[in-house]
């Protein structure tokens, strides 16, 4: 069963709408009881870094998702700033992230030969397949996702990268590192594709 972590923030229903959608079981996480029901984890996020960690770490479901995650290896998937917190550190605010794979959240800045150049980076765009053997990807043919953000996930170490997208620069769109998963695109928006993804993931 896929549980989607509610803590406050994130399209939850969206990601529960898709999952009922496919016949594949889901709950809602609420507290740490339901962490047992479930043997995969989809961690959402919308908004700043600070306030989504904060959020996380003061809900009941904190020291549970750790437990879960690190050492007992339950896959998840983090989206959008669930991505995002998953690092050490950010320059949107003071607080520390998770630090489960390591690397600093960094803001887009104009380059001056990029005259379309808006934050935040908001629709439509093609993410690039790095790593063949993620089944993230499997039967995904025209890998276009919807983006939604001002900040990219700046990696310590580049093999944990699954896919990078252009904007302004070359960044990671989706990352990997043993059980855990990441996109900074939003699945749960992104149509067919994200149906897809969303179903890889459930039988990863």
């Amino acid at each position: 069963m896929i549980g989607i972590l509610n803590y406050g923030l994130g399209n939850i229903k969206a990601f529960l709408n898709i999952y009922k959608n496919l016949g594949i079981d889901v709950c809602i996480i609420d507290n740490n009881e339901d962490f047992a029901k479930v043997n995969k984890l989809i961690l959402p996020g919308v908004g700043t870094f600070d306030n989504a960690i904060q959020k996380l770490k003061k809900s009941n479901l904190y020291n549970n998702l750790e437990e879960y995650v690190i050492n007992k290896k339950v896959p998840i998937l983090g989206v959008c700033v669930g991505m995002q917190i998953m690092a050490n550190t950010s320059e949107e605010g003071e607080c520390k992230g998770l630090g489960w794979i390591s690397g600093e959240v960094k803001k887009f800045t104009k380059l001056d030969n990029y005259s379309s150049f808006r934050l935040p980076h908001m629709g439509w765009n093609n993410i690039k397949v790095t790593e063949k053997n993620c089944k993230l990807f499997d039967g995904i043919h025209n890998p276009e996702f919807y983006f939604l953000h001002s900040y990219f996930y700046l990696l310590k170490d580049e093999k944990y990268s699954i896919s990078k997208t252009n904007y302004t620069i070359e960044f990671s769109s989706a990352i990997c590192k043993d059980n855990i998963f990441a996109t900074q695109f939003h699945p749960e928006k992104s149509h067919y594709n994200g149906v897809i993804l969303l179903k890889n993931f459930s039988e990863i």
